[in-house]
């Protein structure tokens, strides 16, 4: 909750602004509506050969997990930029973007995932700052237990069932209980 004005510095008030059909914060002197939406979590699945690159975390949540190299978006960034750049924060790879591969929205928690299939232009990468460990797996050597997220068991079942057919639809998701692990 929005307690004070960014603009001004005064207390906010919880009402619904004039054409609107939802409560927001509205500052109570100089009357600017304050919204809050979803974060954007852009990142990528890289592929080389028949291997995915995954990272086990350094950092909460889910540490010492697996997932895909994936964060927040920074404003001034596109989707694939900010994919391309958390690849290179978590994994030290560069990737090449193919396609948009998942939306996944999170309501629970307020996010829009959006996780692309890349190429690992080279098997070269490390363990980025937020990374303890970063390998390249086959799809008998995923650590299945070991996910850190649903979303990340969703992008790699789709992936190693539709590799099989050729063709990798864009997949919308919509996660809108808390009973599984974003």
């Amino acid at each position: 909750m929005i307690k004070f004005c960014s603009q001004c510095g005064n207390q906010t008030r919880q009402q619904v602004p004039v054409g609107d059909n939802r409560v927001r914060a509205v500052c109570a002197a100089c009357d600017i509506v304050h919204y809050r939406n979803p974060c954007i979590i852009a990142g990528c699945l890289p592929v080389f050969e028949d291997k995915v690159l995954l990272c086990r975390r350094a950092i909460q949540p889910r540490k010492g997990l697996w997932t895909v190299p994936a964060g927040f978006m920074e404003n001034g960034e596109t989707t694939t930029e900010a994919a391309m750049r958390e690849t290179r924060e978590e994994a030290c790879a560069s990737v090449r973007i193919d396609t948009l591969y998942t939306i996944t929205s999170i309501v629970p928690i307020n996010q829009v995932q959006m996780l692309y299939l890349a190429r690992l232009e080279a098997p070269v990468f490390a363990a980025g700052e937020e990374s303890l460990e970063v390998r390249l797996f086959a799809e008998d050597e995923i650590p299945w237990d070991q996910l850190a997220f649903a979303t990340i068991h969703d992008i790699l079942s789709f992936f190693f069932a539709d590799r099989q057919h050729g063709a990798f639809p864009l997949r919308h998701i919509d996660i809108n209980t808390d009973h599984r692990r974003a």
